[in-house]
Parts: C-alpha cells; sequence; structure tokens
C-alpha cells in the first residue's frame, strides 16, 4: 500500500503537530525511564536507509503542503552521523520547501556528536533539539533511571544552543513525588537557568500502565502529588529559572493551570497567576480533562 511507512504507537511534541512525522529509528536508544511507557512495543532500530528514502519520496511527490519535517521516534540524533546527514539532505534536496526540521534527543546522543558534526546537522536543516530534561535533581534523575547527570544534561543543551540550533527542554512536574518535590523544582529551575533554552516545556507526572513507576506507586513506595502540590512544586520551579529569553510553557493537556511565560518580562505575572490559583481562586483543569 502507497504512503509513510510508520511502526507502532507514535508520538511527537505538541508543537509539531503540523509537522511530517518521519519514522527513522523504531523506538528510544535508552528505553529505561521508569515513568516512561511510550516504546516498551519495539526494541530501539535504525530503520533501513531504502526505507526512510522511499517515506522522503512519498512524502515529496504528496505532502508538499507540509513545511516542517520531525523525526521519530524517540532519540533521532543517535544515529551515527553519516548516515544523519544523508537524511537530511535527503529532505533538502527532494523537499526544499522544507523549513525546519527537529527531533526529539537524549544527553548521550548529543554529547556523542562533536561540535562541527552538531553545526553541520544544523547548516542541513536541523533547527530544533527536544531534550528531556525531565529533573535538574542529581537523585530525582538517578531515580528514574534517566543515566545522565544534571552535568550532563546541562552541558548537552548548551552545546546545542551554541551550535546555533533552537532548544526545547522538556521537565515533569511530580516526577520526584512527595519526598523531593522542592528539591527537583529548586534544581531543576537552576538547570534550566544554566541551560537557557528557547522553550522549557513543562509537563505534569501521568502514571502509564506497566511502567516501573506504576509499580512503585501500587507498591505505596512512591506518592503522587495532589494538585496543589503540583502548582507549589510549579511556582518553586518558576521562580528558580532565570532564562534571559525565550519561553516557559506548561500548556501541555497533562497540566492543571496551563501557562505560557515569555521570560524574563512575564515571569512576575506568571507567579501572581500561580499564587491566585493555589488561593482557590482560578480553577484548575478537572482531571478527566488531561491527556498526554
Amino acid at each position: 500500500m502507497e504512503g509513510m511507512h510508520y511502526e507502532g504507537f507514535i508520538i511527537r511534541p505538541p508543537s509539531e503537530a503540523d509537522s511530517l512525522l518521519l519514522q527513522v529509528t523504531l523506538g528510544c536508544s535508552h528505553n529505561r525511564c521508569t515513568f516512561c511507557g511510550t516504546y516498551k512495543d519495539k526494541p530501539f532500530a535504525i530503520k533501513d536507509d531504502a526505507v526512510i528514502e522511499a517515506d522522503i519520496d512519498y512524502a515529496a511527490q504528496n505532502l508538499q503542503f507540509l513545511k516542517r519535517v520531525f523525526l521519530i521516534d524517540g532519540d533521532a540524533l543517535i544515529i551515527p552521523h553519516k548516515r544523519l546527514t544523508g537524511i537530511l539532505s535527503q529532505i533538502r534536496a527532494k523537499m526544499p520547501w522544507v523549513q525546519r526540521v527537529g527531533t526529539y534527543a537524549g544527553a548521550k546522543a548529543i554529547r556523542s556528536k562533536s561540535d562541527s558534526e552538531l553545526a553541520e546537522l544544523r547548516e542541513l536543516g536541523l533547527g530544533i533539539v527536544y531534550l528531556g530534561l525531565e529533573s535538574g535533581d542529581a537523585q530525582v534523575l538517578q531515580e528514574i533511571g534517566k543515566g545522565q547527570s544534571p552535568e550532563a544534561m546541562i552541558e548537552a543543551g548548551q552545546r546545542v544552543r551554541n551550535a546555533g540550533m533552537k532548544l526545547s527542554a522538556m521537565v515533569i512536574l511530580g516526577l520526584a513525588g512527595r519526598k523531593r518535590s522542592l528539591e527537583h523544582a529548586r534544581a531543576t529551575g537552576r538547570a534550566l537557568s544554566a541551560i537557557d533554552p528557547n522553550y522549557a516545556g513543562v509537563l505534569t507526572l501521568m502514571i502509564h500502565p506497566g511502567t516501573v513507576l506504576e509499580r512503585e506507586v501500587r507498591a505505596g513506595r512512591f506518592e503522587l502529588l495532589s494538585p496543589g502540590e503540583m502548582l507549589k512544586e510549579l511556582r518553586e520551579m518558576l521562580a528558580h529559572t532565570n532564562m534571559t529569553r525565550g519561553i516557559f510553557i506548561a500548556n501541555h493537556a497533562s497540566n492543571y493551570l496551563p501557562l505560557r511565560v515569555k521570560m524574563p518580562a512575564d515571569k512576575d505575572r506568571a507567579l501572581a497567576m500561580i499564587d491566585t490559583a493555589l488561593r482557590g481562586e482560578t480553577a484548575l483543569k478537572p482531571e478527566w480533562m488531561r491527556a498526554l
């Protein structure tokens, strides 16, 4: 059947809703985070060059109205540099109308590329990278099985920015549970400040069936935060985030209080808005409306 070749469950950032989704890898090269159930159905693999090329050819002939491309699945930047530049070169040659290519990327993948390689990827059209920072707290990163230190995360984010690409750093409210909520918030704010991304994307923890974290919750070893405690954590995180530019975004479908904060100009106003919600003067999103 003619069309794009997709395998398994597909996710992409909300901001890539109007992008062509080009599947170049299956799954995630790390795939050991305790909270994530996204790629459990497929072992990590790089798709065959012939299949990727066929999808690019199909998109070039039939999907010219899409001006952006997003590389899926979870960690396309882990692809060896020569193969990845080949993919980007094909997109540029066959789809010259494409204005930007984006991808998810882990810190390990970013750090596996030299500065000159990152710059070359930028020259070939890779314009934005979505980094799953999750937390800036070393203990939380260790407990969730992220496999990276805060320092490694910060270095990875800074190198993406230095290469001239836009960076969206994604973090998760509630990921530390009750016991380290405020430490997680403060350390994450400090990490975001050090990285200084174009976008800080804040999601709220949702427990997915079959994950390690779900078992921890059921066993009583992980305490979930209430909506009010999530708001306090959000306030603490924003208070400790000092970005020189960009947007602090907490408007994902999982969030109780949608926020879009232009930094640093709107920070104080946003903190006041959170305080209003904490006093019960602003309605929170009901639980049934929250989703991935």
